[in-house]
């Protein structure tokens, strides 16, 4: 990521982002809930400082759990964001990017949900989320489950 930052938007151009801050922690995603937030076998994310970032047209927000909400454009339905409200940091969809080559991933987390025919051989470190963590223990999803 550039040192000065990012841009990025949704795919109409309704909604547009700029982060003062290069992107910490990009990493791919393969939780479940990610999945089926980004309509993909993972998500690819970048993560800034909330504080940093600034709007041009205003996303709107699911909860798509009792502990995170997950941004977009009601216009299009881009995927734009994944973030907990109680925290400092939010997560931007790389695919959003302006300049997506600039994100470089550092680890897969959430493998446990990996799907079994998906093989990355990128050499980057696996997480498993915790579910025993204090934000996550006691977690309801709000996504359908069919």
């Amino acid at each position: 990521m550039r040192e000065d930052g990012f841009s990025g938007g949704c795919q109409c151009g309704a909604v547009r982002y700029h982060s003062t801050m290069a992107a910490e922690g990009v990493h791919f995603c393969h939780c479940r809930m990610c999945q089926r937030a980004v309509g993909n076998v993972f998500a690819a994310l970048a993560v800034v400082r909330k504080e940093t970032v600034t709007w041009t047209g205003q996303p709107s927000f699911y909860a798509s759990s009792s502990v995170a909400e997950r941004g977009f454009c009601a216009r299009c339905g881009t995927p734009l964001t994944f973030a907990y409200p109680d925290s400092d940091w939010m997560s931007f969809t790389i695919g959003s990017l302006d300049d997506p080559e600039a994100a470089v991933p550092e680890v897969h987390c959430g493998v446990e949900s990996r799907l079994s025919w998906l093989h990355v051989q990128d050499g980057l470190p696996v997480e498993y989320t915790d579910s025993k963590g204090e934000r996550l223990r006691d977690m309801v999803s709000k996504q359908g489950v069919f």
